[in-house]
């Protein structure tokens, strides 16, 4: 695992330098530390090392570059700043170092007022997502984290080897651990996907979740209400999303793509609600797989989940 690499760049089309005309990839500096409070700042975790434990289709460690790429020309809808922490690059299977140095890189972000955005990676980019948040000053011991994955697993396996399928049950250890209260939810669960002890598992936990089923467009209003529910349960939130909850005709570049998935106009509509909440404090966006890709489909549709988050995030708070 190395340090940060330095930023990489931000290319696109240029149709002026205008506030009128801005894409990301003219908003976007290198991070230093320092900045306008509240701005994005993207953090790539270059690692496939957790679907290898997993036994998934190796390629996400390019993930990052490649989520860059797809969001660079997209218009903003106003003149904002963001910038550019670089990528986390797990080498030699040192996952937990790169976990651990992801953590501090988010921790860092958070403390100085920022909205730190990390691009995986496969899902084990979680749990060093999450210590970031948890490790950061502005966790207390009265503060109760939400996590929501939207996701076709649990993520919750019993697994003695870390991988990207433990992520959110090392998580539920290490606050048990801290004696802290969160709160767990998922949305987009596959049921051929989990067998009965992850079942189990998530019922042990006290983890709220939405079997796919029922996240169709036509049930969008109960799942706005569970996310509600979950939003009025917690103080801050950690919002994950794995593109492997996506149909495979919409996310085909991921390690294990949906039979069914959960429609994009769902799970659009559940990121608008969180970025507008005023409780989101990091998002991470996992398991694009480029080298799996079809005509970049499932990266475009990840960089437009994401521009919107930004963009609506930041807009509320301004």
């Amino acid at each position: 695992m190395s340090a940060p690499a330095r930023a990489k760049s931000w290319t696109g089309r240029v149709d002026g330098t205008g506030p009128e005309h801005l894409r990301w990839h003219q908003a976007v500096e290198t991070y230093t530390g320092t900045g306008e409070p509240g701005a994005p700042v993207f953090i790539g975790f270059a690692s496939d090392e957790g679907v290898r434990r997993n036994k998934g289709r190796l390629g996400a460690a390019a993930g990052p570059a490649a989520l860059r790429r797809a969001l660079a020309s997209m218009a903003l809808p106003e003149a904002l700043r963001a910038y550019d922490a670089g990528d986390i690059e797990v080498t030699d299977g040192n996952l937990e170092g790169g976990q651990d140095a992801l953590a501090t890189v988010v921790s860092a972000a958070l403390d100085s007022g920022h909205f730190p955005i990390v691009l995986g990676g496969g899902h084990e980019v979680a749990l060093g997502t999450y210590l970031g948040l948890a490790r950061s000053e502005q966790r207390t011991a009265a503060t109760r984290i939400g996590i929501l994955n939207l996701d076709a697993h649990f993520d919750l396996r019993p697994d003695p080897v870390p991988s990207s399928g433990t992520p959110f049950r090392q998580i539920a250890e290490w606050e048990q651990a801290q004696g802290t209260a969160w709160q767990y939810s998922v949305i987009g669960i596959s049921q051929p996907s989990n067998t009965p002890v992850l079942f189990e598992t998530a019922d042990r936990l006290g983890v709220r979740y939405m079997l796919d089923d029922y996240c169709g467009t036509g049930n969008l209003p109960s799942v706005l209400e569970f996310v509600d529910g979950f939003l009025e349960s917690v103080d801050q939130v950690y919002l994950t999303i794995d593109l492997d909850v996506l149909p495979a005709a919409v996310a085909p570049g991921v390690s294990a793509p949906a039979a069914y998935g959960v429609p994009l106009e769902t799970v659009q509509a559940v990121t608008d609600h969180i970025a507008a909440s005023g409780k989101l404090a990091v998002c991470d966006v996992a398991e694009l797989n480029p080298a799996l890709d079809i005509d970049n489909r499932t990266a475009r549709t990840a960089a437009r989940l994401l521009h919107r988050i930004a963009t609506r995030r930041v807009a509320i708070t301004d």
